[in-house]
């Protein structure tokens, strides 16, 4: 990989305000995927690995990485009870994700976030909203991982915000 590679330009979908609740859930969750790469879009590697606001952690690089992992621990370890390894190796600490970062992985940490996606569609498609799984003890549905993830990227979206802003002086939903 290299540090001259550049976040490509994105297009994000357009969804119904009004359609069933599946397909108003997955529209939301794809708008907000993209989002966070629309922010991204035109910065190099090292940009994105870059840490704009200390003492925080936080870069676009990470967000990218800490969607990757919450992607998959949501939809394919816990919904799919799939053995699938985590992204990040647990004796790494919990914010691996943000603290261990490299411009020079930028790029496959940006094609790894979309694969998972595809992953994670994967594993939601043909399924009920209200298929249930255990989690910590407890049950939960699909429809939660939907309503959390939405949430999830919701928030980092707009840490993405600032960071951009930080970075370029870029601005703009």
């Amino acid at each position: 990989m290299t540090l001259d590679w550049t976040a490509p330009s994105v297009e994000r979908p357009d969804g119904s305000l009004t359609a069933p609740e599946r397909e108003l859930l997955q529209g939301y969750l794809n708008f907000y995927r993209t989002t966070l790469l629309f922010k991204c879009a035109g910065l190099t590697a090292s940009q994105l690995a870059e840490r704009p606001s200390p003492p925080s952690n936080l870069s676009l690089l990470g967000l990218i990485r800490h969607l990757t992992k919450v992607e998959r621990i949501w939809f394919r370890i816990h919904f799919l009870d799939d053995p699938a390894d985590p992204v990040f190796p647990l004796e790494l600490g919990k914010d691996a994700d943000f603290e261990l970062i490299d411009a020079a992985d930028a790029q496959a940490a940006y094609d790894g976030l979309i694969e998972e996606w595809k992953l994670s569609d994967e594993a939601a498609a043909g399924r009920s909203l209200d298929d249930r799984f255990t989690f910590n003890g407890t049950e939960s549905t699909l429809r939660m991982i939907y309503i959390h993830l939405i949430g999830e990227y919701a928030r980092h979206c707009g840490h993405a915000d600032l960071l951009r802003e930080q970075l370029d002086g870029t601005t703009g939903a």
